[in-house]
Formats: structure tokens, C-alpha cells, sequence
């Protein structure tokens, strides 16, 4: 083993190959390339197997990454994968979208030393992706068929995570999305470019292949209650991360011409699935030759901003309060917008937008600083007397973060018990709401965060439901006696 690893003072750190903005920026397919065999054992080889291996310790799935990267590096790939997919339900979408760079490749030790880290994440992707290629995803096997039933609200990533392992354990599994399609923002809220739907397409439908019964286009509130679904199951899981947004609170800012992130790009994931999609075709969420201004530092921002360009975009811009180093979007993601020809404008906010009801016509703005610390410990924007700048747009896209949804309102289950913030209250330990059988997993939960947060959040509130359905079937089996 010795030999193949610690490869890191001989090899340089190689990504696979990117495809040049001005090909890229015609269509909405994945930037990277596949790694080569060789290369990908290349890479791995530069782990250095370090004692204390902080990529592992700063995953929130906690993979194994040091272990199936030397298999990769000696050519035993299959056995790479299975480690690899044994605590990660979607291993080649983590690979792609994770901010790898401030999770298990930020914190490479190769990468402290000056290095340069390996390339955890584009390994990751290779590897499982060689796994469909080589038949070694195998069929989802469900255990001897228990007699209890579990309702996931919700198909995106918790709630599919929650499903495979619900299912594996026996249990009939019915999981229950108000879109068309399963795979929540995975299919409608992260463009193409960055995750090619066919990636997610084939998870769902190893899903269904292996019993999970999915009831799409249906919405807890008008196709049934909360209650209805608490009758229908054994256990409920409520998965359905957070979909409203955040105001932008100028004047201005509800004028036609301002819309939601996540409108403008369900719009644009619809549109390239081939679907009809009437306020695409008008123009309302359409950036083609219009000059456009993205307000937000997130990644949610970056998908906005890159879709924007590729939808053929007279200008693009993005405004974000803080500097660039204190963006909590990904930098990787803001390098691949600058080459696109987005234009950045750090430390800047919006003060109000022109135009009227009927159209937006352009962004007054103001230059920042960064002032005192707040009570997170981070630095408070502050104005610039005298920063007014101004940019035209005919379309602004709020991306400042998501919020959740009233579910004890819309779902009429007033006793379901949220937080100040809207989230639904769950049991640390056991992810059980104060409904008894109800749990609740992913961003409902935590707000709005990281794929691969829901990813662990689902595994565990399925390991937290098994124990509950099982409890629950000795107590029924004791009171039959």
C-alpha cells in the first residue's frame, strides 16, 4: 500500500478537465469531465492515509474517504465504491455538488501543508459513477415484509435517503411530493451544469424498482391532511426542506421584473426537462436579452447567476453585502462564474429599484463596509455615506435565502409544534416531533442548508423510525396476548 499513496510531494493536484466558458455557456450540461482510470487512481494516490484524517471528521456524513481512496489508488475499485456508498445514499451527487471546499477537501492535511488537496470530490463522483457503468449498483433489497407502513411528505434528498433505508428494513415505504417529478431541488432547484438529471433519475427509479411507491403531483393540505396521512401509515416523515423566500425589503420590490430564486430556476429546470412552462415562454422568468441583477452571496445565487448567462443574458450581476471572503456561497462555484462573464459586485446592497408595478427597469445600490463583529461573531455590513451606484436590469432575481412554509396552516394541524423560526420542533436524539409517529428530517428541520446534511438527516430519522415501528410492533404483539 505504501508505495501507490503518499504520492503528494511528486504529484501535482489535478481536477478532471473543465469545458471553456464559451462552450459551456451555450447549454445547460455538466461543466467536468469524467476522470480516466488512471487518473482517478493518480489522484487518490496523493492521499497521505494522515492518523488524525480531518476530511472524514468534516464530512456530516462522515464517509470513509481516507480507506476508499487508497483502494482506488491500488485499482480495487468496486471495493471503493461499496465503502463509499455504505454511508452515503448518493454518493455521485455529493460528488458534484458538495462545497467540497469548505467541507472534507478545505480540511485536507496535504492542503494545510501547501500541497494543494486531493481531489476528494471528483474521485467520489468517479467512483460511483464507474459503478453504474459497471453493474455494481445493485438492486435495492428490501428484508421479509414487516406489516407497517411509513409516509415520507417530501422527495428530495431526506426524504429519499429515509426511503432506501426504510425500505431495506421491510417496511412499505410510500413517499408522497407535490411536483411532478421525485428528487425535490435536486431535479428542480439545481440546474443541469451542476447536476445533469439523469444522475438523479436513476436513484429514483432504483428506488421505485425496488418497492418504494411514490405518489407524485400530490400536496398535504388539498389532496390530504396531516391526520389523513397519520391514519394511513404506521410512522410519518416530514421532509419537505424550505421553499419560501426571503423579501427584498426596497422599493421596488415587488415589482414585476423581481422574482424568487427558486421560481426563475424551477423555471429554467422545467424548460430544459421539455416542459411546458407559460411564464418562461413570456419572458417573466427569462433572462434572454435582458441586463439581469442577482441579489445574494449563496449558491443558490450562483445557480441564478450561471443560468442567467446561459439563458443569453445581455449583463449579469451579482450584489452581495459582505466581501468575497465572506460569501457563504461556494468559491469554487463564484471562480466558475467570473470565467462565464458574470460581473461581482462585493460589499454592495440594493437601496431601491426603478421602474414601476409594470417593469423593473434598473438597481440603485450602495457600496459597504464591513463594521463590528454582530452577535454570530461575524463582521455587520454597514453603508458607505455618499456609495449610491446604479446598474440597469430588467430582471431581479432575489436569492437571500429560503424560509419554511406555515405547514401547521396549510397541512390544518394546528398541535404540530414549530419554532420561532418556522421550522417544525423535532427531538434531537430521535427526530420525532410532539406528534407521536411523526417525525421530521432535513431542512424543515435545520433551515435551509446542504444536500448532504438532508442526506445524513434522512438516514438518521430512518434509523430513529425503525426503532419506534419496532417498539411498537412488540407492543402490539404483547397486547394480542
Amino acid at each position: 500500500m505504501a508505495e501507490r499513496m503518499l504520492k503528494f510531494t511528486t504529484v501535482a493536484r489535478r481536477t478532471p478537465e473543465k469545458r471553456a466558458a464559451e462552450e459551456r455557456n451555450g447549454d445547460f450540461h455538466e461543466i467536468y469531465a469524467d476522470f480516466i482510470d488512471a487518473k482517478a487512481n493518480e489522484q487518490a494516490s496523493r492521499c497521505s492515509q494522515c492518523g488524525v484524517p480531518y476530511c472524514q471528521t468534516h464530512c456530516p456524513l462522515h464517509n470513509n474517504i481516507p480507506d476508499w481512496l487508497r483502494m482506488t489508488a491500488e485499482g480495487r475499485l468496486e471495493e471503493a465504491y461499496a465503502l463509499s456508498q455504505a454511508t452515503n445514499s448518493m454518493p455521485e451527487v455529493c460528488g458534484r455538488i458538495c462545497p467540497q471546499d469548505r467541507l472534507c477537501e478545505g480540511n485536507c492535511v496535504i492542503e494545510q501543508s501547501g500541497h494543494g488537496t486531493v481531489t476528494i470530490g471528483s474521485v467520489e463522483r468517479y467512483l460511483t459513477d464507474k459503478a453504474w457503468e459497471m453493474g455494481w449498483v445493485k438492486p435495492l433489497a428490501a428484508k421479509a415484509d414487516r406489516g407497517q407502513s411509513v409516509g415520507i411528505v417530501g422527495a428530495g434528498p431526506a426524504g429519499l435517503a429515509a426511503a432506501e433505508k426504510l425500505r431495506e428494513e421491510g417496511y412499505a415505504v410510500t413517499v408522497y411530493d407535490r411536483h411532478d417529478r421525485a428528487g425535490g431541488l435536486l431535479i428542480y432547484g439545481i440546474p443541469g451544469f451542476k447536476l445533469e438529471k439523469d444522475v438523479v433519475e436513476r436513484r429514483t427509479k432504483r428506488l421505485a424498482d425496488g418497492g418504494v411507491t411514490f405518489k407524485l403531483g400530490f400536496e398535504v393540505g388539498k389532496d390530504a391532511s396531516l391526520e389523513d396521512l397519520r391514519a394511513e401509515h404506521d410512522a410519518v416523515l416530514i421532509a419537505v426542506g424550505v421553499y419560501a423566500a426571503r423579501d427584498l425589503t426596497v422599493p421596488g420590490g415587488g415589482d414585476k421584473g423581481v422574482v424568487p430564486a427558486l421560481d426563475y430556476l424551477i423555471a429554467s429546470n422545467k424548460k430544459t426537462l421539455g416542459d411546458e412552462v407559460p411564464a418562461y415562454d413570456s419572458g417573466e422568468l427569462n433572462a434572454d436579452g435582458k441586463d439581469v441583477v442577482v441579489v445574494g452571496g449563496g449558491d443558490t445565487a450562483m445557480d441564478c447567476v450561471r443560468t442567467a448567462i446561459r439563458q443569453g443574458a445581455t449583463s449579469v450581476t451579482c450584489l452581495y453585502r459582505r466581501d468575497k471572503a465572506n460569501m457563504p456561497g461556494s468559491l469554487r462555484e463564484v471562480a466558475n462564474a467570473e470565467e462565464e462573464g458574470v460581473t461581482f459586485e462585493w460589499l454592495a446592497a440594493p437601496r431601491a429599484l426603478s421602474g414601476d408595478a409594470q417593469a423593473v427597469t434598473g438597481v440603485r445600490a450602495i457600496r459597504m463596509r464591513l463594521g463590528a463583529p454582530d452577535a454570530s461573531g461575524r463582521r455587520s455590513p454597514e453603508e458607505i455615506p455618499g456609495g449610491d451606484f446604479d446598474r440597469p436590469a430588467q430582471l431581479v432575481v432575489k436569492a437571500l435565502g429560503f424560509e419554511p412554509e406555515n405547514l401547521p396552516e396549510l397541512w390544518d394541524a394546528p398541535d404540530l409544534k414549530t419554532t420561532r423560526w418556522g421550522t417544525v420542533k423535532a427531538d434531537v436524539r430521535h427526530q420525532m416531533t410532539n406528534l407521536d409517529g411523526v417525525f421530521a428530517a432535513g431542512d424543515i428541520v435545520r433551515g435551509a442548508s446542504l444536500v448532504v446534511w438532508a442526506i445524513k438527516d434522512g438516514r438518521d430519522a430512518a434509523a430513529a423510525m425503525h426503532r419506534y415501528l419496532k417498539a411498537k410492533a412488540a407492543a402490539t404483539l404483547i397486547a394480542a396476548e
